[in-house]
């Protein structure tokens, strides 16, 4: 008997089993059918639902549909980037007025090393055409006059080796550079400058030479070195817009350390109807080894009567031999 059932056992197990693998393949096929359903069914949508306003690529890509309710879940084909990356980069962004303003009036000002230890300066100022700027150098301080666009185009000698500009605009505008001068240790200069009216010049001597003589440097006869020719001696540059109001107006003499050298430097001051009777005020500077010193100039200029004339200053320029051996 316990045999029996336990043969009956295993058979009703059997049975059991057979009818289990018999429901999960009907499970397995309704459940395949329905899928092939869906499938069908997504594929044929029947209606199209627009996600954004801007997809119109989008929607000129699926045929029309007449609509029909919403009964079911309808899948929309992607093409390309989403609706909202699609939105995004049609978009237009207009700039204020403040910023169209601050873009019309972007200022540049560049500086470039030149031969002679001399600064290019160039400077792009839409906004400040036709105007009277000032600019600075290491106690330089000449005025000049920008373009009708704008613009300036000039060069000053490097006095010192730091090579910082700065210009100055009416409305209180700044703009400022600086670049390195390293040449500036193998020259020695000296430079007188004021203001109108109050006029001075400067007359060097080279090896000897007297007034009108070939090492006779002055604004006559400045000796400026030409483009992409080291200067032999010394040489002249004059600085500033005598045009302009208020000039600011300054001159240069530049030479060489050399030990052999023998230079006189003096400065002049001729009596005019403007400078007659009166004093004048002015400023000197030194630059030996790109260190500077300025130095108040303060002359009392004959009557009218001695229209004409010429006051000659000596002794304003430091033994620049002496000076450039220590």
């Amino acid at each position: 008997m316990v045999k029996k059932r336990k043969v009956m056992r295993i058979a009703a197990l059997l049975v059991v089993v057979l009818a289990a693998g018999n429901l999960l393949q009907t499970l397995a096929a309704k459940k395949a059918a329905a899928n092939v359903a869906a499938a069908e069914q997504i594929a044929e949508p029947k209606a199209i639902v627009a996600l954004s306003a801007g997809a119109d690529d989008l929607a000129r890509s699926i045929p029309a549909v007449p609509a029909a309710p919403l009964t079911a879940m309808v899948a929309v084909p992607v093409v390309g980037a989403s609706v909202a990356e699609t939105t995004a980069s049609s978009a237009t962004v207009v700039p204020t007025p403040a910023e169209l303003a601050a873009t019309k009036c972007l200022l540049t000002f560049d500086l470039m090393a030149e031969p002679s230890a001399m600064i290019g300066l160039t400077l792009i100022a839409p906004c400040h055409e036709n105007e009277r700027v000032i600019v600075k150098h290491a106690g330089l301080v000449v005025s000049a006059r920008t373009t009708a666009s704008g613009s300036l185009f000039t060069s000053i000698p490097a006095m010192d080796a730091k090579g910082a500009v700065e210009v100055l605009f009416s409305d209180g505008e700044t703009a400022s550079a600086a670049i390195k001068m390293p040449e500036i240790a193998a020259m020695r200069r000296f430079a007188v400058q004021w203001q109108a009216d109050d006029a001075f010049q400067i007359h060097a001597f080279e090896n000897g030479a007297s007034y009108s003589q070939p090492g006779h440097v002055s604004a006559a006869d400045p000796h400026r070195p030409a483009a992409g020719i080291p200067a032999k001696g010394g040489f002249l540059v004059q600085l500033g817009d005598p045009s302009s109001t208020l000039p600011l107006v300054a001159e240069v003499y530049s030479f060489p350390v050399d030990p052999s050298a023998r230079v006189d430097v003096v400065v002049e001051a001729e009596v005019t109807a403007e400078t007659c009777g009166r004093e004048l005020l002015g400023e000197t500077l030194t630059s030996i080894g790109g260190k500077v010193k300025v130095t108040d100039l303060t002359l009392a200029m004959p009557d009218c009567d001695g229209i004409g004339d010429f006051l000659v200053l000596k002794n304003l320029v430091p033994d620049m031999k002496i000076a450039a051996a220590n």
